[in-house]
């Protein structure tokens, strides 16, 4: 085995718990053809047996090791191997990758002998014995692929931005000192599984910054972009309430809060300003979008997981209060069960229709009915439980509360002056997915000058993504009409989306002809834009519906803080009409902060008190 003083190319190899691959990765680097190369492992924080395995590696010579003690981040790991290599050239090789090929190494540092390159990628295998040896946009260059001169460039660290775009990471920084050149053959493998970074970032793998944030154990805000859906900057959006003093009570009730929190998370801080402690016990399973703590917005103290029984025990709260959706059915049961003695509030929103599919139908229904108070999220799903669990729901203990209302703090603001005022052409909003919003529904509206601005397209599985093959024969039909927009946080939500005279919710047909037992989903739900949108001082758009039962639609009709319409040509007539939207856009300003988790939080609390006392 050759060694030498100054090996010709540090490897570096960042790994978080990752222990059971580290073998591999090892093989295929000790085979090289080039000898003269050095392999810096960096120990992320791993709780698994890496600190045990990493040893054995060293026996190499060429090896050394660190081990940062917390988990801090692919870039600060990676940052903390540059700081100790030695060599002009920099590889990677993360411990779940493999270096197929003996000439892997040497193929790169043929490519880096042009002084030209700065960054030499190799082709690779992925996803089973695909291969490609294509450059972005057509496979984004993964750390087993690279290797570059080293600069002073360092990787961006937690702080600053997360994200599973390595592109923006470092690789196009790296472009601006020189050229990128490719070896012209496959010599490593990009190993597909589930505990892959990436997929702990992205939506189309059910990530998101809640998985990130427990599969990292991240403890502060984060700023995470993601190439399925853009920035989420919790640094920015939460700085507020971070900064705020909220004082418990001498009388205030321990709230342990228990699952996920869902959207528009920080509506809890209602009960905190009201003097009362929360604390937090998150679902091991949540989405991405299904927020678990550690919450970014401060005041809430999370339990330990690892012992979950005995932290509560010893924490002794005054009420447990279980939400939100599908995700959350299980581990509220588990603590259900595990403290029987203690107030237990269950709030549920969506969706029965997706536990059945889960097979958990029996939890959702033992805990639903086995609760001491239950609230639900929209007057037809209580109708929907009271039907499928009858006389379980006591009725003087059972609320109907939207579990994704947002807090009120985001409803301050002065709207712009709307788009409507400068072109006189209607300009209305869709915020996240445009469902139902089909071509030829867009060529009708843009037939008569509606503008449909799309904010926060995002990909991910299924439903999520399906918008992508629908764009283009979507943008064909508006001809001019549809817009695309970056997704608008709450700092956003009256200063951008102020400008628009109307926002549409989803246009789903019903089958139910008003028997709530065959209501679906989408019938029973009240998405979490309606919140949103009434922040905005947007009218709702909501299709009639008529015969059917259907949540939004009732929502619209009891409230008048909308529209509905029975099809595109109706819409567009409504749309039109300044008298109808008018009267909608003022019944708007005058209900809002109906729509709002603190106009409720008092009742809540005498919820809790009620349940506690017995």
């Amino acid at each position: 085995m050759a060694s030498s003083a100054s090996p010709r190319v540090s490897v570096l190899m960042p790994v978080f718990e990752q222990a059971a691959f580290l073998p591999l990765a090892m093989d295929g680097l000790r085979t090289q053809s080039v000898e003269d190369w050095e392999l810096i492992v960096v120990d992320d924080g791993s709780q698994d047996d890496t600190p045990e395995v990493v040893p054995l590696l060293t026996a190499d010579p060429r090896v050394r090791s660190v081990r940062l003690p917390d988990n801090a981040g692919l870039g600060a790991a990676v940052n903390a191997g540059l700081a100790r290599a030695a060599a002009p050239v920099v590889a990677y090789l993360p411990a779940d990758d493999r270096y197929d090929d003996v000439d892997h190494l040497a193929d790169l540092l043929r490519v880096l002998g042009d002084p030209a390159v700065v960054l030499a990628y190799a082709g690779v295998r992925h996803h089973g014995d695909r291969e490609s040896l294509a450059a972005p946009p057509d496979f984004p260059l993964q750390l087993v692929q690279v290797a570059h001169r080293r600069t002073r460039l360092r990787w961006p660290e937690r702080h600053e931005q997360e994200s599973d775009d390595l592109d923006r990471l470092m690789w196009s920084r790296l472009r601006r000192h020189g050229g990128v050149a490719g070896t012209g053959r496959v010599t490593c493998r990009w190993i597909d599984h589930p505990g892959q970074r990436h997929k702990a970032i992205r939506e189309r793998f059910d990530g998101g910054p809640n998985v990130f944030r427990q599969r990292y154990r991240v403890t502060a805000p984060l700023r995470l972009h993601s190439s399925d859906g853009g920035l989420v900057d919790e640094v920015g959006r939460y700085a507020r309430q971070r900064a705020r003093q909220l004082p418990a009570r001498p009388d205030g009730l321990t709230i342990l809060l228990v699952g996920e929190l869902s959207y528009h998370p920080d509506r809890v801080l209602a009960l905190a300003e009201r003097g009362h402690r929360l604390y937090g016990l998150w679902t091991p399973e949540p989405l991405g979008v299904d927020t678990v703590g550690p919450v970014p917005f401060g005041h809430v103290t999370d339990l330990a997981p690892e012992n979950w029984v005995a932290a509560v025990r010893a924490l002794r709260p005054d009420v447990i209060y279980a939400q939100l959706n599908f995700r959350a059915v299980r581990f509220a049961d588990a603590v259900r069960r595990a403290c029987p003695d203690t107030p237990f509030v269950w709030h549920y929103k969506e969706a029965p229709q997706r536990s059945i599919a889960r097979g958990d139908w029996p939890t959702l229904a033992a805990l639903t009915g086995s609760a001491d108070a239950v609230v639900l999220s929209s007057p037809l799903e209580r109708d929907w439980f009271e039907r499928a669990l009858p006389g379980r729901l006591a009725p003087d203990r059972t609320l109907v509360v939207d579990g994704s209302l947002p807090k009120a703090d985001w409803f301050d603001g002065t709207p712009p002056a709307r788009l409507s005022e400068r072109d006189g052409e209607v300009h209305t909003a869709v915020l996240g997915r445009p469902v139902g919003l089909d071509p030829a529904f867009l060529r009708v509206l843009a037939g008569h000058r509606i503008h449909v601005h799309l904010h926060g397209l995002r990909d991910g599985p299924g439903p999520q993504g399906a918008w992508r093959s629908w764009l283009a024969e979507a943008r064909e039909a508006a001809d001019g009409y549809l817009h695309v927009h970056p997704a608008v946080d709450e700092r956003g939500w009256v200063s951008v989306l102020g400008a628009y005279d109307a926002g549409w919710m989803h246009r789903t047909a019903s089958h139910n002809g008003g028997d709530v037992g065959r209501a679906t989903w989408d019938d029973l739900n009240h998405p979490a834009r309606i919140g949103t949108l009434m922040a905005a001082g947007l009218p709702l758009l909501a299709p009639e519906h008529a015969g059917h039962a259907v949540a939004v639609s009732d929502l619209v009709r009891t409230t008048g803080v909308g529209l509905t319409y029975a099809d595109p040509e109706d819409a567009a007539a409504q749309l039109a009409d300044p008298h109808r939207l008018g009267t909608a856009r003022a019944t708007v300003a005058r209900r809002r902060h109906e729509f709002t988790f603190d106009r409720y939080a008092d009742r809540l609390l005498e919820l809790f008190a009620e349940v506690r006392s017995g």
